[in-house]
C-alpha cells in the first residue's frame, strides 16, 4: 500500500460541505478553515481556469446566471464572489492535507499546453507539497496522467463519473495507474438501500482495492455511512458533515 491516508481520514468536501454550511459558502476561505477547525484531516477543493489563465475556486461549470467561468477573467469572478486558487491555500493550516479535484475544460484539448488547466496548476502543486500533504482527483484521466508524469511525487485519485460502479473503477484505477480511487457512496450503497443485484459487499470492495494495491475512498456519505465503509477498512471520506463524521469514527467517551 502507499500510504497516503492513515485509515479512515476524513477530506470535508468543498471545506465544510457542499454549499452553505453553519453560514460558510462551499470554495472558499472561510469554509476551508472551518473544515479544518472542524477537525477534517484534508480539505477538497474544486478548480477551473478563467479566460486569462488563473485558477478560481469553484464547483460547476458555469455561474448561476449562466455566465461560463472559462469565458471569464479571473476579475469577473471575483466580482461575482469567487476566490482565486492561493486565497483558499493561504487559510489553510499546514497540517491539513489538500484534495484537489482539477474541472478541466473543452478548451483544454485544442489550446496551446501552457494555458491548459493543469499546466496552471503544476506551480502550486509544487508549492503545496513543501508544506503540506496533496493529492489530485479528476473525472479526466488524461490530466491525472499529466499530474503523474510532471510531478510524480503528487499521488492521484481516479474518480469516475457518478453512480459508477467499483466493478468499473478499481480496475480503471490500476490501468491510469492512480494510487487511490475514489467511488461514490451511491455506488457502494447507503443507509437505507435495499438488495442491490451484482453489488459486492463493501468489505469485499475494499479489500479487492487493497489487494490491488490501491487506497479508496468515498465521496458523499453521510455519517452513519462513513462509520461502516470505517469499518470495512476504507482508507479516507469526503464529506459534506466534518463535524459529525470526526464525531462518528472517533466517537467519545
Amino acid at each position: 500500500m502507499s500510504g497516503i491516508f492513515t485509515a479512515t481520514e476524513v477530506i470535508g468536501h468543498r471545506g465544510l460541505g457542499r454549499g452553505v454550511v453553519d453560514g460558510h459558502l462551499e470554495n472558499t476561505p472561510g469554509s476551508f478553515a472551518e473544515a479544518a477547525a472542524a477537525g477534517a484531516d484534508w480539505v477538497e477543493i474544486d478548480v477551473r481556469r478563467t479566460s486569462d489563465d488563473s485558477l478560481v475556486l469553484y464547483h460547476n461549470a458555469a455561474l448561476d446566471d449562466g455566465r461560463t467561468i472559462v469565458d471569464l477573467t479571473a476579475a469577473e469572478c471575483v466580482e461575482a464572489g469567487l476566490y482565486r486558487l492561493e486565497e483558499g491555500l493561504a487559510a489553510l493550516p499546514d497540517d491539513v492535507g489538500l484534495d484537489v479535484d482539477v474541472k478541466t475544460v473543452m478548451e483544454d484539448a485544442v489550446d496551446v499546453p501552457a494555458r491548459r488547466t493543469v499546466s496552471l496548476l503544476l506551480p502550486y502543486l509544487r508549492k503545496e507539497l513543501r508544506r503540506r500533504r496533496v493529492f489530485v482527483c479528476s473525472f479526466d484521466p488524461g490530466l491525472l496522467r499529466a499530474v503523474h508524469e510532471e510531478v510524480p511525487e503528487v499521488p492521484t485519485a481516479w474518480m469516475p463519473y457518478v453512480r459508477n460502479p467499483a466493478d468499473t473503477a478499481i480496475p480503471g484505477a490500476l490501468g491510469t495507474g492512480c494510487p487511490i480511487v475514489a467511488v461514490d457512496a451511491r455506488a457502494l450503497g447507503v443507509d437505507g438501500d435495499g438488495p442491490h443485484p451484482g453489488r459486492r459487499s463493501l468489505e469485499y470492495t475494499v479489500e479487492v482495492a487493497h489487494r490491488a494495491g490501491l487506497e479508496i475512498m468515498s465521496w458523499c456519505p453521510e455519517p452513519v455511512d462513513a462509520a461502516r465503509y470505517a469499518a470495512a477498512g476504507m482508507d479516507a471520506v469526503v464529506v459534506d458533515d466534518v463535524p459529525g463524521t470526526v464525531a462518528a469514527l472517533h466517537p467519545g467517551p
